[in-house]
């Protein structure tokens, strides 16, 4: 069993987004789609098989459907089927033929979209981190697989290999009654130095602006050696620290079962987490 987590770049037009997941209908068990990201995640879930074969369909449809030269957002980007990662739901470290298998399907999914559709791909997982491809591509790194350029309307795709991640955001302001002062560092400065204080080894994290003020979004990426608690909690001290304070917490897609278990569940709703948004339930529903 695996998931395929793809981000593509359309987070506004609702015909577009319904058309991308209508592509994969069989196996899609979540989409989260974001207005000032201008970004939707559709993640598939299923046998090896099954994920490889609706990626691709609803890959071919993003590039079909979203013009890069017309977007806007503030996510960074290289193309319209932007991220295309494939997930193992086992313990691929203790499953190394199945972890080959995963490596194998991405590997054959970059050669199809590089030949088919014409589309650059930059391979991504044991070789190299997706923040290394994001800095180097078509820069210092050439794509792995077809043209050398990017497509005309499409950009290129980042296809990638890795274990369970967890995509979390926290949206921060000014807190009521604080006003902005000269020793009072913008919102989005403090979302940015938050961020940064937060990134390690197994947490990735960008400050980034939003109408309401800014976000702190993170990758956690091995979810069992960081709490999506501890982060919040962080977040929220920080930005109080710099007269800011929390609006809320988003979770983006699904996360495993084993994260609820490290948050109180008297939490969960702050903390935007829900049994019904695991990727057990999920894949259970099936």
């Amino acid at each position: 069993m695996a998931e395929c987590v793809i981000n593509v770049s359309e987070g506004r037009d609702r015909s577009v987004v319904e058309a991308i997941r209508d592509a994969a209908a069989e196996a899609v068990i979540d989409v989260h789609s974001d207005r000032e990201h201008n970004r939707s995640v559709l993640t598939l879930g299923g046998p090896l098989d099954l994920v490889e074969d609706t990626a691709r369909r609803l890959v071919a449809v993003a590039v079909a459907r979203i013009d890069l030269r017309a977007h806007t957002g503030i996510h960074p980007r290289l193309g319209a089927a932007d991220v295309v990662p494939f997930v193992p739901l086992s313990d691929d470290r203790a499953n190394g033929k199945y972890w080959d298998q995963i490596v194998e399907a991405r590997d054959r999914f970059a050669r199809w979209a590089g030949e088919d559709l014409g589309l650059p791909c930059f391979l991504y997982g044991p070789e190299r981190s997706l923040p290394e491809v994001r800095r180097s591509a078509f820069r210092s790194l050439a794509p792995d697989t077809g043209p050398r350029d990017p497509h005309p309307t499409a950009g290129a795709s980042a296809v990638g290999a890795r274990p369970v991640m967890v995509a979390y955001n926290v949206w921060i302001a000014r807190a009521p009654g604080v006003e902005r002062s000269v020793g009072l560092p913008s919102v989005l400065s403090v979302a940015r130095s938050l961020a940064g204080g937060l990134r390690s080894p197994t947490v990735r994290g960008l400050g980034l602006a939003v109408e309401t003020g800014a976000q702190v979004s993170l990758n956690l990426i091995d979810p069992a050696a960081t709490s999506v608690a501890d982060i919040y909690d962080t977040v929220a001290v920080g930005a109080e620290a710099n007269g800011c304070s929390v609006l809320r917490a988003e979770l983006v897609g699904l996360v495993p079962r084993a994260v609820l278990a490290s948050a109180p569940r008297r939490r969960w709703a702050e903390l935007d987490l829900d049994e019904a948004r695991t990727i057990e339930a999920r894949m259970a529903e099936r």
